[in-house]
């Protein structure tokens, strides 16, 4: 998700302004109707809320039916751009910037360019950017595409327990560390910092034994947890100020994000070059220089975290997703625990 022109403010609040089309099993409502091939997710492996989209996507074998761009890490305060592409042009879109897919769907588009978003390949227009229930939907409405031993994210008996479950961590964590990371006053920093330690605190101890935050299978709510975890010390500990301690001084936390790095379809699609490079360099007002550090060590992230001992199985009755598309791989100098094939090179007991 891209954010607003100048990040610090006062108190920071986030614009939730979406584009909330609705794309669903049989478009009846919303006109939009989940069909091979008619749409491209565009998302940049820097940003959380798109990461979100990038996994739950792989973990549901949605890649044949659903195709995606990638952005370039940063972008200016236009747009983001896809520099990463032969000639800067997303190959399917055949546009340089992904606010030309806004413009498409509304001239003038008066908000900030984000991602994730799904854009509609024939009309070029953008369909959605509304990121929270982009990957419910495609737990739910794009069921009949969902790969053979694709696991339930969203499981129906769940939902009700998910919900406050869900709200909390966007509001508190999710969203928590970027109000820390751009408060304009100290005491909106530290009220920030109080209320993101504290929720922090809340999973923890509800994690302490059970190895999922639902119980024994991994959902939603661990996938939207995961990726603001996992950027925690590369970005939020300094870049943020949220330095009450580092994840890997969080030991329950530190043992859940390894679980989960270590699992098909997470850690596979973690490019930490990419995050580092985003929020160094954009956020010029948190950090005017634009120096992306070269830490931290990441070696960590491949060790054992003895949290099959809680039991579980992450993809519940269903299966760990396939080998990464080549075109979709993250670069082994990027994240050195992906090998050239795009595969984890670290497995977790019983995954």
């Amino acid at each position: 998700m891209s954010e607003p022109k100048g990040y610090v403010e006062k108190s920071y609040e986030r614009d939730t302004r979406y584009i909330n089309d609705r794309i669903t099993a049989d478009g009846a409502e919303s006109g939009w109707k989940a069909e091979p091939g008619r749409y491209r997710l565009v998302a940049a492996r820097a940003c959380p809320w798109a990461n979100r989209t990038i996994i739950v996507r792989r973990l549901l074998g949605l890649e044949p039916v659903l195709s995606m761009g990638l952005t370039g890490p940063t972008h200016d305060s236009d747009s983001w751009t896809f520099d990463l592409d032969p000639g800067g042009l997303d190959p399917v879109l055949g546009i340089p910037k992904l606010k030309d897919a806004y413009e498409k769907r509304q001239p003038g588009y008066p908000r900030g360019i984000t991602v994730p978003a799904v854009v509609e390949i024939e009309s070029g227009k953008v369909v959605t950017n509304d990121f929270a229930p982009m990957t419910l939907d495609f737990s739910t409405e794009w069921r009949q595409y969902h790969r053979d031993g694709a696991p339930d994210l969203y499981p129906q008996a769940l939902r009700e327990e998910m919900a406050p479950v869900m709200k909390r961590i966007y509001t508190e964590i999710n969203n928590g560390v970027y109000r820390c990371g751009f408060a304009g006053e100290q005491s909106s920093y530290e009220d920030a910092y109080d209320r993101l330690f504290t929720a922090l605190d809340w999973v923890s101890e509800r994690l302490a034994n059970q190895r999922y935050l639902m119980g024994d299978t991994i959902t939603e709510a661990d996938v939207r947890l995961f990726t603001t975890l996992v950027r925690f010390d590369p970005v939020y500990h300094g870049h943020f100020k949220c330095n009450r301690q580092k994840l890997s001084e969080m030991p329950v936390l530190w043992a859940y994000a390894r679980d989960l790095f270590q699992t098909p379809g997470f850690g596979d699609t973690v490019d930490f070059e990419q995050i580092k490079k985003h929020y160094y360099v954009v956020h010029r007002d948190v950090n005017p220089t634009g120096i992306v550090p070269k830490g931290p060590d990441l070696s960590g992230w491949g060790t054992a975290h003895g949290r099959e001992a809680l039991g579980g199985r992450p993809f519940g009755d269903g299966t760990a997703p396939g080998a990464v598309p080549e075109g979709e791989r993250v670069p082994t100098e990027h994240n050195p625990w992906v090998g050239a094939d795009g595969q984890l090179t670290v497995r977790t007991p019983g995954v």
